[in-house]
């Protein structure tokens, strides 16, 4: 065979295969392994009180929190750990679904983030009207804790959120250990991946939604902001670009509380109880602990 119908052959080859080995590093680390539960366990989330439109807030915890799952996950099996973790803790706790594609059950966050972000809007309004609260609290993993941005930015939502929480947000985007490197070499496959799953490609670092999301600042007025990082993360990395920029805003890496905790990108979201903790001190300042070793309860 001639060299150059070789060097055809090998593009061809690798083109056809990066879409899914992509989607795949992806879907690997970023999925929650519970997925295939989400059915299961919806109806015991709302007999638990996780999302119960019937519940109403305490005067410890006046806000409704509002959980918004990753890339890959959906409202039950991103928050299997975290969820019962608030409801235990006094709080009235909701989860939306968004960001899903025609013919993909389950896993989700895959469609444009700025629409994402439109049905994050619809739902808080829906929390606000059932609660009576005069505003929520956000807690996001991965795409979630980066993905309301837009909407406080955007799409009004600023008066009606007091704090934001990302547990390993692409705040900035993410290389994803280096992968996104090697669309460079294979011109087109980005297209394709912008084409069935445009979710992935806004969170590539460079994408021009982040650099409308983050011109002019990371954060607007009035809102907290906290980030809860792990250095191990291989899916919104290097894990630095998490971090946010501006008043009101801490960022935390899990690592300097605990330096023998060794969660990644799954499991800081998913069954962390040093970042559980955590984030309940950025929901309850006035009434947060030191998070140490031990917190992991």
């Amino acid at each position: 065979m001639l060299p150059w119908r070789r060097i055809r052959r090998f593009r061809k080859t690798k083109t056809r295969t990066l879409l899914p080995a992509l989607a795949l590093a992806v879907a690997a680390t970023a999925a929650t392994p519970t997925a295939a539960l989400a059915t299961d366990t919806a109806s015991e989330a709302v007999s638990s009180g996780w999302n119960n439109y019937s519940c109403k807030p305490s005067a410890q915890h006046p806000r409704p929190v509002v959980l918004v799952h990753g890339t890959f996950g959906n409202s039950v099996d991103n928050w299997l750990g975290f969820a019962p973790y608030l409801v235990q803790r006094g709080y009235c706790v909701f989860s939306l679904d968004y960001g899903q594609l025609p013919l993909v059950p389950l896993f989700h966050g895959l469609g444009p983030i700025d629409q994402s972000a439109e049905q994050l809007s619809s739902y808080v309004d829906r929390v606000l009207a059932a609660t009576g609260a005069a505003k929520v609290d956000l807690v996001g993993h991965s795409q979630g804790g980066m993905m309301p941005r837009y909407y406080l930015k955007f799409l009004g939502g600023a008066p009606k959120v007091n704090a934001l929480v990302g547990i390993a947000p692409t705040n900035h985007g993410t290389t994803l250990s280096g992968l996104t490197k090697l669309l460079d070499y294979f011109p087109g496959v980005g297209d394709i991946i912008a084409k069935g799953a445009p979710g992935l490609m806004d969170q590539v670092v460079g994408s021009d939604f982040l650099r409308r999301l983050n011109e002019g600042g990371d954060t607007v007025p009035g809102v907290r902001y906290t980030v809860i990082s792990t250095k191990y993360d291989e899916v919104a990395t290097p894990y630095r670009t998490q971090f946010l920029s501006g008043p009101n805003v801490k960022n935390v890496v899990i690592q300097d509380l605990c330096a023998t905790d060794i969660s990644e990108h799954v499991t800081i979201g998913l069954t962390d109880g040093l970042a559980f903790h955590e984030a309940v001190n950025a929901l309850d300042p006035e009434h947060a602990t030191p998070t140490t070793c031990a917190s992991d309860d």
